[in-house]
This record gives structure tokens, C-alpha cells and sequence, in this order.
């Protein structure tokens, strides 16, 4: 009897939790759409939701709050790739020609996307979350809605656009970090010549729209999720502190299942071109 009990109560836990999976997956494809729809909403001049400037400020709090971060810690991360890889071919061949060439392949097409996302993940996310679980908690997303503003498209919309730009021209920006300080040390750490470890032949078009496409799908899944842990903050400041936690956790975990489903998709559309 005990057996059966436990059985049961195993099978109802793991029912329940595949169904509140399902449950937040759906309420953040709904967010997505909605966030979406408020971009284009908020275009209208008559839109009571629609702030000027409020974009570019999102942008500025997002991107140039950034960038010492982002550049301080992508510099040290190709710094360390790069002298791994060269000490490790000093212990088999010791021909460093290929370290440049590939390490720039593999940085336009996954690190720089990915590892700028996962750095503005931690940052931008808790941001968004903190910000919104705030109002939630304080009933101002509620006050929104009584002036007949939508919450989605005064706070998540802004958010969306700004973090979808931010996120390409930062990894752009990361990808040119990453290259230079790899370089530079294994030029003076290994006496690597410049012009063969700066030889980006082996890019393609295919490797530059595949960091593109991670990077702009990046970009909109922080501030969704983020978001959805912010309007989903209740009580009080211990509320806000478990949003935001989950965003930073969630924001994350996005970035690098979307890196697997992307990455894995075009592996299969362009299998000679990745």
C-alpha cells in the first residue's frame, strides 16, 4: 500500500511539474507575441503607452553600462582560449598556423553571440526583473492598467527592441574583443606571427549570419523572460529578489538552449557551411 502511494505520488509530481513547463512556456510565447504587438502599437503618435526616448534610453542603460564589463571579461575569455589552444599544440605539433583562422570561426558563429548574451544574461536580465517585480509588487503595473495603458507594451516592448539591438552590436563588438586580446597573446606568449593568427579566410558568409541570427534571438529571449519573472514578482522585496533570481537563471538557460536548437538546426540546413 505504501508502495503504491509513493508511486502515485511520484507520478503526480512529475505530472504536475510538465505541466506547469508547459504552462510557462505558453505564457512566455503569449508575452512574446503581446511584447510584439506593443512595438507596433507604440508607434502610433495617439498611443498613450508610448514613450518618447524611452528606447534610446534602454539602450544606453543596457549597452554602455555594458561595455566594460563585456569588454574586461570577453578580453580575459580569449586571452585564456586562445593560450590553452596554443599550449596544447606546443605539447603535440607546435604549428599555431590554424589557431587564428578557427578561433575566428568559432567566435563569429558561437562565442561571441553566446558568451555576450550569457554576460548581458546576468546583468540586463536582473535589471529587467528587478525593475518590473518592483512595480509589480508595488501595484503600479496594476495603476498602469487603470490609466488604460498596457503593462506589456509601457515595460516590456521598449525593453524588447532596445536588448534586440544592444545584444548584435555588442557581440560584434565582443567578437573583435575575443580576436584581438587571443592575438596578442599568442604573439608575445608564444611568438606567434600576427598576420598568419589574423587571417580570417576560413569565415563565411554562413559563419556571420549564424552569430547574427543567435545574437538577434538572444537578444529577444532576455528581456522575455526577464520580463515574465518581473510581472510574475509577488509580496513584498523578497518577491523582487526571487524574480530575480529566476530571470538571471532563466535568461541563461535560454541562451544556451537556443544555442543548441539553433546551432543544431543549422548544422542540418547548411551541414558544408557551419
Amino acid at each position: 500500500m505504501a508502495i503504491r502511494q509513493s508511486i502515485h505520488r511520484s507520478i503526480y509530481n512529475l505530472g504536475s511539474k510538465a505541466i506547469g513547463a508547459v504552462t510557462v512556456v505558453r505564457d512566455l510565447w503569449l508575452l512574446f507575441i503581446g511584447a510584439i504587438a506593443g512595438v507596433l502599437r507604440t508607434m502610433r503618435r495617439n498611443d498613450p503607452s508610448r514613450r518618447p526616448g524611452e528606447i534610446w534610453r534602454q539602450m544606453h542603460s543596457m549597452g554602455n553600462r555594458s561595455l566594460v564589463f563585456l569588454i574586461v571579461t570577453l578580453g580575459f575569455i580569449g586571452m585564456v582560449m586562445v593560450y590553452q589552444s596554443c599550449l596544447q599544440l606546443a605539447r603535440v605539433t607546435g604549428d599555431y598556423s590554424q589557431v587564428g583562422p578557427q578561433f575566428i570561426r568559432l567566435a563569429v558563429s558561437d562565442f561571441a553571440p553566446t558568451l555576450t548574451s550569457l554576460m548581458l544574461a546576468t546583468r540586463v536580465g536582473a535589471g529587467i526583473a528587478a525593475e518590473v517585480g518592483s512595480m509589480k509588487v508595488t501595484e503600479q503595473v496594476d495603476a498602469l492598467r487603470m490609466c488604460g495603458v498596457a503593462p506589456i507594451d509601457f515595460l516590456i516592448s521598449p525593453r524588447l527592441v532596445a536588448s534586440f539591438v544592444v545584444t548584435i552590436v555588442l557581440s560584434i563588438l565582443a567578437c573583435g574583443i575575443m580576436y584581438g586580446a587571443g592575438g596578442l597573446t599568442a604573439h608575445y606568449s608564444f611568438g606567434v606571427n600576427l598576420n598568419i593568427f589574423f587571417d580570417p579566410s576560413n569565415v563565411r558568409n554562413s559563419h556571420v549570419i549564424l552569430g547574427l541570427i543567435k545574437a538577434a534571438s538572444f537578444g529577444i529571449a532576455i528581456p522575455i523572460v526577464s520580463g515574465y519573472c518581473g510581472l510574475a514578482a509577488h509580496g513584498s522585496s523578497e518577491g523582487v529578489g526571487r524574480a530575480t533570481t529566476a530571470a538571471v537563471i532563466g535568461s541563461s538557460f535560454a541562451v544556451i538552449a537556443l544555442d543548441f536548437v539553433i546551432s543544431t538546426l543549422a548544422l542540418l540546413v547548411m551541414p558544408g557551411g557551419v
